[in-house]
């Protein structure tokens, strides 16, 4: 114990005051009390003396208190490598922002910004023209405005237009989206009342009809997004419900969760409704998540007619939900892509992902395949196959995308550890375990990751 040195000792150390002028007095005085607090329960719980020399040496504990340092000062919310095969992963952040997102973010925080101020009259403005047009523009809507996400859009729009009132609804749209929130549930935050008609798988639109009465608010419909109903099934179409709701002089809601704003048809993939298809059917509001498939920034997108758009903005809800300087920046620069759809493919991370050819593909996995090979060829047995990649988030729940997966059995690590260990890197690998083999997906690493990814298993297997 008396050989443990004192906090002035290491106050006053060359590197202690090194330390001090990087991380300040006060971070270092805290840490290094809980590092020798912690070596003194250390020996105190020793059966017999058994400490080393080295132990309780000052520079010895002097980079233990470094260490502790950098871990405690270094950001929680960091950069990861997707190479679970998931395009859209809502746990990894979801969409990657596309370059002109990420140059837009940067411009607006270098200083002020016009984010609430006319140019023209120098007076206060609304946030919301940065990206109105756009979003008129984009689904033929008469107005558009930006939340914080689909769940609050889905409350901020039931709590104008059916506050106390009923809202009639297929029993098969009753969904449950991430986090375990449920619609009932939301619909019931809202201030409005749930109207269940039809069965499970079926429901038509003279259910619709019979349950309209003097508190019905409004009509809504609800897109499955994370699974499907096969079989014997059947939903009206948007365009059944609107002439109906025309009749009776109720607003329809539309609640497309993934909110495509061009046909996935176009990439392989599944159809999801797409946003254009809903405001040309007439449907009054339409709301969907702005970090899905339109892949921008975590948001919840609003647009339908004028009147019912200004009525949702004047909500004083609406101040809690409203979206701040950097979600507005990166998503206007989002929807800009949209508007040159014959480019998505190169400029639109996610599209550019749907669109990578096995070709390619295969030629990355192989590149580091090899080279691991020719190190770790006795520490690991490596090779690349074919594999499918899933859309996400979602987003066409059934639908899958063929691809090249780089394939791992290390001899002395389980797939756990060895899992386990890429998620410890820096920055974090993300992979998946399937029959005892660790699977990296390459559709879902970027190419200017592929260095990092083998720098990591080289780092890994050759320890």
């Amino acid at each position: 114990m008396r050989r443990i040195p004192s906090v002035n000792g290491l106050l006053n150390h060359p590197e202690g005051k090194r330390m001090i002028e990087i991380y300040g007095r006060e971070n270092f005085l805290k840490t290094a009390r809980e590092v020798l607090e912690d070596l003194r329960k250390e020996i105190l719980e020793l059966p017999v003396p058994g400490m080393g020399e080295g132990d309780l040496v000052s520079e010895n504990i002097l980079k233990k208190i470094e260490s502790h340092l950098v871990q405690k000062l270094a950001p929680s919310l960091r950069r990861a490598v997707n190479a679970t095969g998931i395009v859209i992963h809502t746990g990894l952040g979801r969409a990657i922002l596309a370059q002109g997102a990420r140059e837009a973010i940067w411009n607006v925080t270098k200083g002020c910004c016009t984010l609430a101020t006319d140019i023209e009259t120098g007076l206060r403005g609304h946030r919301d023209i940065h990206i109105n047009r756009l979003l008129c523009e984009l689904t033929g809507a008469e107005a558009g405005i930006l939340v914080n996400n689909n769940a609050a859009a889905t409350v901020l729009i039931l709590n104008t237009l059916a506050k106390g009132k009923e809202v009639i609804l297929s029993r098969g749209q009753l969904v449950e989206i991430g986090g375990s929130f449920r619609l009932p549930e939301v619909m019931e935050t809202s201030g409005s009342i749930l109207r269940e008609v039809g069965t499970t798988n079926r429901t038509h639109l003279k259910d619709y009809e019979a349950a309209i009465n003097e508190k019905t608010g409004a009509i809504m419909r609800v897109h499955h997004s994370n699974y499907r109903i096969m079989g014997f099934a059947e939903e009206p179409e948007i365009e059944e419900l609107v002439e109906l709701a025309k009749k009776y002089n109720l607003p329809v809601i539309d609640d497309l969760g993934s909110g495509a704003l061009v046909d996935l048809k176009e990439f392989g993939l599944e159809t999801e409704p797409v946003v254009q298809r809903s405001i040309n059917a007439g449907a009054d509001v339409v709301c969907s998540s702005g970090d899905k498939l339109i892949g921008g920034p975590q948001s919840g997108v609003i647009v339908g007619k004028a009147d019912i758009v200004n009525k949702i903005r004047n909500n004083p809800l609406m101040r809690a939900f409203r979206v701040g300087k950097l979600t507005i920046a990166s998503m206007e620069a989002t929807l800009k892509l949209f508007l040159n759809p014959e480019k998505l493919k190169k400029r639109h991370p996610t599209y550019k992902m749907f669109s990578l050819s096995l070709k390619e593909l295969n030629k990355r996995a192989a590149k580091v395949a090899n080279k691991l090979r020719k190190t770790v060829s006795e520490r690991a047995q490596v090779w690349v196959e074919g594999g499918e990649s899933q859309v996400g988030s979602g987003s066409a729940p059934e639908e899958t995308i063929p691809t090249k997966i780089l394939c791992l059995k290390a001899f002395n690590l389980g797939p756990e550890n060895l899992a386990k260990k890429l998620r410890r890197n820096e920055p974090p690998i993300f992979s998946r375990v399937y029959r005892e083999t660790v699977l990296l997906d390459f559709r879902t690493i970027q190419p200017d990751e592929d260095e990092l990814v083998e720098e990591a298993l080289l780092k890994i297997l050759t320890e």
